[in-house]
């Protein structure tokens, strides 16, 4: 095994070269990158459409091109579904990524070309590799297993030339043979569409597997790490796995999930490496030792343009590239990729942390938000501002929501919050007040809005029961895979439905 691994590492430093010229060479590498799609795209249905034969500059794509979404697109993934070929890239679709997005009742079915899976995705999984050894040279992780704990979606067939499951879940039934070896458990386990089931047999299965990197959403991984310690009866996970060394993440921001890794893990040295994986691009990884943002992957056959959000809402949105942008300025991410999403605007919104090399930091999304009273709150101020209060109260979060409290007579409004506490607060009325002053120091129309309470009250925090979040989200039919609890919603839909699912179980602050 050491051999082996020597020799992987040999071949994943060659990659970093190439790395190094993407970051020395980006808007050239974009260039070439939009030049190859366009070519690509021409003699396909959508190619012939919007004339990407004569398209000869970017100025004439956005012009023939209007900005995407996936309601504009479902038209020709529907047909795509059905078999249909060289509708919006020219080689042979047979996979889709089933994007499980939010709560939504509604599946997006996300095209997953052969070059998409191998010049994005897996490219993407070798590179998170590459970026770690060439951290930490001198990693181990290949003398063990890496532990997946991917969607909770079997595997389906729409017809006999069609499949779709979970990015994750399409992603190991193509992996390569090599990759495969490393991965723990089998598929039989880790595609098992009944979450609960899955995690009861994965816990049994890799509790005495020789486990050195683990990779997935945070709030299904700890789960299953819970599990693992009842069936064992050890303290932390280091006594199951004492070669447990990397944790690739995700999905979701992982600071309010760190102190609760850091009890698990109580290890100075495990290194912590976010991803940027979405069913439609793998788009940045974490190359830094310390957390906080990505580079920006630009050779995985995707082209990138950055929508200011003030344009959001035009019926002709302007969108910059790369040499236009600034730092610390919130982007609709847009992207046209190798699987046929073209001018597509994936609902993320990004800024940049760096321009030299481009650096993002995911910062929320174009749906999730909330803004009922023109306090623009995005999920980038909710988590400082949650991490500040943790840190100054003690308390750690296991997962949380948070909607506007509408006008009501005399009364202003207010924010909402429902908070599922790993470890409560040692005052929990401090708690609310760090919260609310950290909103206002980092949001500046919050606090305007809060100025006297004029149009916000104190938010309202309330504490949940343990397992608040995870029933609900089975209610919807929603564990597992790249499922994720809504953070922020500009409606009360979310945390309505689950005050009555609660009944009058909740715990409200004093406020």
């Amino acid at each position: 095994m050491a051999i082996i691994n020597s020799v992987f590492t040999w071949f994943m430093k060659k990659r970093i070269h190439q790395i190094e010229l993407f970051m020395k060479y980006p808007n050239e590498v974009q260039e070439e990158w939009f030049e190859q799609l366009v070519a690509g795209a021409e003699n396909t249905e959508w190619g012939k459409k919007h004339h990407y034969k004569s398209i000869e500059s970017l100025a004439d794509f956005k012009r023939q091109v209007p900005i995407q979404n996936y309601d504009t697109l479902k038209p020709y993934i529907e047909r795509m579904l059905k078999g249909e070929q060289n509708v919006l890239w020219p080689s042979e679709i047979r996979w889709f990524a089933k994007s499980s997005g939010t709560t939504s009742d509604r599946s997006k079915f996300i095209p997953v070309s052969e070059e998409s899976l191998e010049e994005c995705h897996f490219k993407g999984g070798k590179d998170m590799l590459t970026i770690y050894f060439n951290n930490r040279p001198n990693a181990r992780i290949f003398t063990g297993k890496s532990l997946t704990l991917g969607g909770s979606h079997q595997i389906g067939q729409l017809n006999a030339d069609t499949s779709f499951g979970d990015l994750s879940a399409v992603i190991m039934k193509n992996l390569p043979l090599w990759a495969e070896f490393y991965r723990t458990p089998h598929l039989d386990i880790a595609l098992l569409e009944n979450f609960e089931e899955k995690i009861e047999k994965m816990a049994h299965a890799t509790k005495d597997v020789n486990v050195t990197s683990i990779s997935g959403v945070p709030t299904w991984n700890i789960l299953l790490f819970k599990r693992i310690l009842e069936i064992t009866g050890k303290n932390n996970l280091l006594e199951v796995w004492p070669n447990l060394e990397l944790y690739f993440h995700g999905a979701v921001n992982f600071t309010p999930y760190r102190e609760q890794f850091r009890k698990l893990i109580p290890c100075p040295d495990m290194y912590y490496l976010e991803t940027y994986n979405a069913s439609e691009g793998f788009f940045g990884i974490q190359d830094l030792e310390e957390p906080g943002d990505m580079l920006l992957m630009l050779d995985y056959g995707i082209f990138y343009e950055f929508m200011p959000l003030e344009y959001l809402h035009d019926e002709d949105p302007k969108t910059l590239t790369l040499d236009e942008v600034e730092l610390d300025k919130n982007y609709a991410l847009i992207i046209s990729t190798n699987a046929g999403l073209w001018r597509y605007m994936i609902g993320d919104t990004v800024k940049f942390t760096s321009l030299a090399p481009y650096r993002i930091a995911i910062t929320g999304r174009t749906k999730h938000f909330i803004n009922a009273f023109g306090e623009e709150l995005i999920i980038d101020n909710a988590e400082r501002a949650l991490a500040e209060a943790c840190s100054l109260t003690g308390a750690i979060i296991r997962d949380y929501t948070a909607a506007p409290v509408y006008f009501n007579g005399d009364q202003c409004g207010a924010h909402e919050w429902l908070i599922e506490f790993e470890q409560k607060p040692a005052e929990f009325e401090r708690f609310v007040d760090v919260l609310d002053l950290t909103l206002r120091r980092v949001n500046s129309d919050y606090d305007a809005k809060r100025f006297k309470d004029m149009a916000l009250r104190r938010p309202q925090v309330r504490k949940v029961a343990e397992g608040t979040f995870f029933n609900w989200m089975k209610l919807k039919g929603k564990i597992g895979g790249q499922h994720k609890v809504p953070r922020l919603a500009n409606n009360r839909e979310y945390i309505d439905s689950i005050l009555k699912m609660l009944d009058g179980v909740v715990v409200p602050s004093k406020n």
